[in-house]
């Protein structure tokens, strides 16, 4: 029996992981696969698409499709790190297409992926923090916008590097005189094998450590912050004002301030509990947009890929595909 092409082939990449769905018309899940970055800023092009193209082979596989028939599934939605600029999005599409995933591709940037998961309307605004950290909204005529997201460079602050690194600076001011004392000064240097934080210096500074592992460290700022540690919860809010005031200025962009739009909270620092966190982050984005509404993504984001993509395909049976996929997903 001929097994039905799926009709969204997903693919959500960040820039530490990626995921890729393969999912019916209906709303059904045919398969889905975890695997490594294919951000070319983070691995280069050539690698980046080889990658991508060994997690589609897997995922033909698991929904039992003949990988070496061409295409894969009728539409290819690609929320993808690194999809920032139109060139970005250009030389994707160039190295995308020849692979013969689908008979149409889309490359947006990961953001969009995590607000079209957090909300069930196409429309809303969301602040990604992950690694880095980003902010993308769509109006409810369909305008997008997004921030260029390449780092402090383009004034972004934030997401998991941005926290290690200013855990990094407490703990050496901390334990040198020139800053307050805090917990920060043993947890950093204990978290990579050392005793204290000039020790973790010098193997940055000789490349014996990799400065995008401070990223890790996110985690123990946050447990520093809710143990009362007043530096890691400087860091903390700091981080909020950060988000808070991203989602603001995008809420004003897209001219959102009088309507009940959806912030939209994804990535992997927004897994955190800590309640004082997201408290700051509501009451600053409420003080300008008094009707909005906070949510963060429990699902992975991929779903919000595949629903852009059926969004796209629309349909009658559209609604009823997404609740459908909504509930595999857990959400």
């Amino acid at each position: 029996m001929k097994i039905p092409r799926p009709a969204v082939l997903a693919v959500d990449g960040g820039n530490s992981k990626t995921d890729l769905a393969l999912v019916s018309a209906g709303g059904e899940l045919r398969a889905l696969v975890h695997g490594p970055t294919v951000s070319h800023q983070a691995v280069g092009m050539a690698a980046g698409i080889a990658q991508l193209e060994e997690l589609a082979v897997r995922a033909a596989r698991d929904a039992r499709l003949d990988s070496t028939i061409r295409p894969l599934a009728d539409l290819a939605v690609l929320c993808l790190a690194g999809a920032d600029f139109p060139s970005d999005v250009r030389a994707l599409t160039s190295a995308i297409r020849p692979l013969k995933l689908a008979r149409e591709v889309v490359i947006r940037n990961d953001g969009f992926a995590g607000l079209r998961a957090g909300t069930s309307r196409p429309w809303g605004v969301a602040v990604i923090s992950g690694s880095g950290i980003n902010c993308v909204g769509v109006a409810p005529n369909g305008r997008i916008a997004s921030f260029p997201a390449v780092g402090d460079v383009a004034g972004d602050w934030g997401g998991g590097e941005g926290i290690g690194s200013e855990a990094l600076v407490a703990s050496i001011r901390g334990r040198d005189g020139r800053g307050p004392h805090t917990r920060l000064e043993r947890l950093v240097p204990q978290h990579f094998g050392f005793r204290r934080p000039i020790n973790l210096t010098y193997a940055l500074y000789r490349d014996r450590v990799p400065e995008s592992r401070l990223r890790e460290l996110a985690p123990l700022v946050f447990e520093a912050a809710a143990s009362g540690d007043t530096v890691a919860r400087a860091i903390i809010d700091r981080l909020a004002d950060e988000v808070a005031g991203m989602a603001v200025a995008m809420i004003r962009r897209l001219r959102l301030v009088r309507t009940d739009v959806d912030v939209v909270l994804a990535g992997g620092i927004m897994r955190s509990r800590d309640r004082p966190f997201y408290d700051r982050i509501e009451a600053a984005v409420r003080r300008v947009a008094r009707r909005a509404t906070i949510r963060r993504v429990a699902q992975r984001p991929v779903l919000g890929a595949a629903l852009l993509g059926l969004d796209r395909m629309g349909g009658p049976e559209r609604d009823a595909a997404e609740a459908r996929l909504r509930a595999v997903f857990g959400g």
